[in-house]
């Protein structure tokens, strides 16, 4: 397994639970220092994901197996649901089309007189306590998480794979899985395999004391249009009120920096559907960056180059709401590809781990990040 974020350590706690040998393999210090700490927190029910896509089937898969793992696992959960609230018959028209498509979907939602929608199958959740979660329950189901691994070769010899990292170490292994992120096309190219590539799409949030100290409830969702889904604000499960993101393509992976230009933008967009914004100041910002694909998204697959690697890629925006049912597709490939699989283990009970800081996940790689550079 390469990368410890939330979707690789998801797929290693799939194949630990199958008897699978595993290596969780995180360039970083510790898991879920990227894109998998610097996002929402929030887990979508799929209501408004594009019907028929793989995206959404394993978004909407996870929804089937996410609440008794979370509950095996101790990850904290605010089951606050979302509204959307249309502000003239425009808007009206297209939040009517978004209970359409979730009708499709399959997802409870509710349509009010008032054209207003409820979507209360959504949710907040740490992400940062979510990745650390699988990855711990990966290593009590005897998964090895090596840390500071960055893979620098990735080599076929006889019938198996040669891992080498920057610092000199070696794996060999049967198959490996690349949820790499960011790095998931430089890894497949080490491979060979340059069928994908992967850039930064930056994310910025701003994060604010809820308004009159009184917490903000649920999540509020702005009418999407054509080109974009827009800004939410939404809570966090100690409290604030954040709103983002925004959606800035760029090159530079190594970029965590918020803009200047971000408040405004997020504030003069988060404040149609929030307006005590408009009178309050941030008390953090940061950013992520999601890892979106080239004309391509939610690339899951044995490389066509390179058998032994599956490629799990460009999982863009939803990979903390779709980990568990992409690892469920995973360890279906790793059987496919010559891996046995036993009958899955009942989770190893433990005691819930913490995120490694004593900040707020929200602070947590943003602060990482700033110390790195």
């Amino acid at each position: 397994m390469i990368g410890a974020g939330v979707v690789g350590s998801a797929v290693a706690l799939a194949l630990a639970r199958r008897g699978v040998s595993v290596s969780l393999l995180e360039a970083e210090p510790e898991p879920g220092l990227a894109a998998s700490g610097t996002n929402s927190g929030i887990l979508h029910s799929g209501f408004d994901s594009a019907f028929g896509e793989l995206e959404t089937e394993l978004i909407l898969r996870s929804g089937e197996l996410r609440d008794p793992l979370l509950e095996a696992l101790g990850v904290p959960v605010m089951r606050c649901g979302a509204v959307m609230r249309p502000r003239d018959q425009g808007q009206r028209e297209a939040v009517a089309l978004v209970a359409e498509n979730a009708a499709r979907n399959g997802v409870s939602v509710m349509l009010g007189d008032d054209g207003a929608l409820e979507v209360p199958g959504e949710a907040v959740t740490d992400p940062v306590a979510f990745t650390l979660a699988l990855a711990v329950a990966a290593e009590r189901h005897s998964a090895e998480l090596r840390t500071g691994f960055e893979v620098e070769a990735v080599d076929a010899e006889f019938e198996r794979l040669a891992i080498r990292s920057a610092g000199g170490d070696q794996l060999d292994c049967s198959v490996a899985v690349n949820c790499a992120g960011l790095g998931a096309g430089q890894v497949a190219r080490l491979a060979g395999d340059e069928s994908f590539s992967v850039y930064p799409r930056k994310g910025e949030f701003l994060v604010f004391e809820p308004a009159d100290g009184e917490p903000l409830d649920r999540i509020l969702l702005p009418v999407p249009t054509k080109r974009t889904k827009g800004v939410l604000v939404f809570p966090t499960l100690d409290g604030k009120v954040v709103a983002g993101p925004t959606a800035v393509d760029g090159e530079d992976v190594d970029d965590w920096s918020v803009r200047p230009e971000a408040r405004e933008e997020l504030v003069g967009k988060a404040s149609a559907i929030y307006p005590p914004l408009t009178e309050m100041e941030p008390i953090f910002a940061y950013a992520g960056l999601r890892p979106a694909g080239r004309d391509c998204n939610y690339v899951i697959g044995a490389s066509a180059v390179c058998e032994r690697l599956i490629n799990v890629a460009a999982i863009r925006s939803t990979g903390l709401t779709a980990s568990l049912g992409i690892a469920e597709r995973v360890a279906e490939l790793v059987g496919a590809a010559g891996v046995e699989l036993g009958p899955e283990a009942e989770l190893l009970p433990g005691a819930a781990p913490v995120a490694r800081s004593d900040s707020s996940w929200w602070r947590r790689t943003a602060e990482y990040r700033s110390s790195a550079r």
